[in-house]
């Protein structure tokens, strides 16, 4: 695997439920295609040149002495380090980069910081050794294989995400769900309630809408079908006793 530095690490994220973060790798294998957000910007300020560039990630080598340096100062500022916002911490293609993240997982907690993490992968076994001050999250958009390995093409199948994740849970592990970018219909017809109940046992939700996808906005009354979305989402949260987040831009005034 390919091995870059870099001269920072950790930052104050602008994610809405986010609060900091760090990015130990450049690219994703997984090449997600509803559009990816994080491959546009890379592209856009130089970072990558191709969606080949792109999924052929690049290990940050000095990510944990960065983090020696770091840590003292932002110590007392950081409530949470989220792995990660623009790469994935677990790719089934390389081990390098679980490693790495297993190793910044234990620095953090080391000096009592909280690692936030979300993946598309499935969480490793190792997660279980970990410190319970950790939450451990997947993203679910859908249980229909044929869209995933569309929009999705290289990543971990839906049902191997939701138990291995469910085996945190059922070892007292914090646990969420990043239900974003949800597809509209005419992208994938779904029932969002049978989502919601193979997840029913986690601690967290958040339910966003699709961006940047020029089907989702021509879906007439996708609007309204966002509003009615998260309304499912935020009353299944309230009969279970789950904690919600509806991303801003999500609901709308009609």
């Amino acid at each position: 695997m390919e091995k870059i530095t870099r001269k920072s690490l950790l930052y104050k994220t602008e994610v809405e439920y986010g609060d900091y973060t760090a990015n130990y790798v450049l690219g994703c294998q997984h090449g997600c295609l509803y559009p990816c957000y994080a491959f546009n910007m890379a592209k856009r300020f130089g970072n990558v040149k191709t969606y080949k560039d792109w999924i052929t990630p690049k290990l940050v080598s000095n990510a944990l002495e960065l983090l020696d340096k770091e840590i003292p100062k932002l110590k007392q500022k950081i409530k949470s380090v989220q792995l990660c916002f623009t790469t994935d911490p677990f790719m089934k293609d390389y081990p390098e980069v679980c490693e790495m993240t297993l190793k910044i997982i234990n620095r953090l907690n080391h000096d009592n910081m909280k690692a936030v993490i979300l993946t598309k992968s499935e969480l490793p076994e190792s997660l279980l050794r970990t410190s319970k001050i950790n939450e451990y999250g997947i993203t679910l958009v859908s249980l229909d294989e044929k869209f995933r390995k569309k929009y999705e093409p290289f990543t971990v199948d839906y049902a191997t995400r939701v138990k291995t994740l469910k085996k945190l849970h059922d070892n007292g592990f914090y646990t969420w769900v990043s239900i974003e970018p949800y597809p509209t219909p005419n992208i994938c017809k779904q029932d969002l309630t049978e989502i919601l109940d193979k997840i029913s046992f986690v601690d967290y939700i958040v339910f966003g809408r699709l961006h940047y996808n020029k089907e989702a906005t021509a879906y007439k009354d996708h609007k309204k079908f966002y509003n009615e979305c998260s309304k499912v989402v935020e009353d299944f949260c309230e009969a279970k006793n789950i904690k919600c987040h509806i991303k801003k831009g999500t609901k709308s005034e009609l």
